[in-house]
């Protein structure tokens, strides 16, 4: 077998295998719970209440919304995380050293970080389609579309979570770089109220981003056709959703092999116990 080959299938077997050794533990059973919990109880305290204008209920719009937030949410912590820890414990270095090693490693990361996604969307989508009227895609259309998105989500912002974790020094800084950021998108995309609210300029950096066209795109996905009154130009805007996350998929498709081979050149013994010993002084 080619050993570049056999390197690919070595990393997707790892990656599905520690996708399935996550669903047994405890801690990203908690994780699950706990985001499922905080989800699903916003949109009880708010089931009665209804978006200002319109008949649909904050469950309604706001549910496909989260969806759409939980892929950047998981898909760019997710590996950036990974990374910054893998670099410091050694295993990225462990990797490099053998054949065709970073191919292994990188195939890994993404089945494991793509299919952590389904378990996170199910705990919120599941419990809401049953607490919740009113709350599912009408046709299969609907369905399909939510599909669609999904995998937009995955290749426009995947390669962004792991090409900013090449850069990131160590752990410690996992949280400026990624959760910062991640919060202050949650606040601008019109994950919890409409977009159409806030003011011009706010709209225009959240339209930036991929997690404003991905909210867009779940809540068409949920939501009737009358409802795209309440986005921007009184539209879905499906063409220019699928335009910008294409976009995104292409630029981040570029340039993080780039820079997960700039950062396995740099990767040698010392740097991971300058990290480790970095993080010891961090502890204490």
């Amino acid at each position: 077998m080619n050993p570049r080959t056999h390197a690919l299938r070595s990393g997707v077997r790892r990656g599905w295998s520690e996708f399935l050794l996550s669903l047994k533990s405890p801690q990203d059973a908690w994780f699950y719970l706990f985001t499922a919990v905080i989800a699903v109880g916003f949109l009880w305290f708010n089931r009665n209440n209804t978006i200002e204008g319109t008949a649909l209920t904050y469950p309604e719009v706001t549910l496909p919304s989260i969806l759409g937030a939980l892929l950047v949410f998981g898909l760019y912590i997710g590996p950036l995380s990974t990374l910054a820890m893998e670099k410091e414990d050694g295993t990225l270095l462990r990797y490099k050293a053998a054949p065709h090693g970073m191919i292994g490693y990188v195939a890994g990361q993404v089945v494991y970080q793509t299919a952590q996604v389904v378990p996170s969307m199910a705990v919120i989508l599941i419990p809401s389609l049953l607490i919740f009227d009113g709350v599912a895609p009408s046709s299969v259309s609907g369905w399909l579309m939510i599909i669609g998105v999904a995998l937009l989500g995955i290749l426009s912002v995947l390669p962004f979570g792991m090409a900013v974790g090449s850069l990131i020094p160590g752990v410690q800084k996992a949280g400026t770089w990624g959760m910062l950021p991640v919060m202050v998108l949650f606040g601008i995309s019109g994950i919890f109220f409409p977009i159409s609210h806030l003011w011009g300029w706010v709209q225009a950096v959240a339209q930036v981003f991929p997690m404003y066209w991905l909210g867009l795109g779940m809540r068409s996905a949920f939501l009737p056709e009358a409802a795209a009154a309440l986005e921007i130009g009184g539209s879905w805007r499906t063409l220019e959703t699928v335009l910008v996350l294409t976009a995104w998929a292409v630029i981040g498709l570029s340039l993080a092999p780039r820079m997960l081979r700039r950062m396995a050149q740099r990767q040698s013994g010392s740097q991971v116990q300058a990290a480790r010993d970095q993080a010891l002084q961090w502890i204490r």
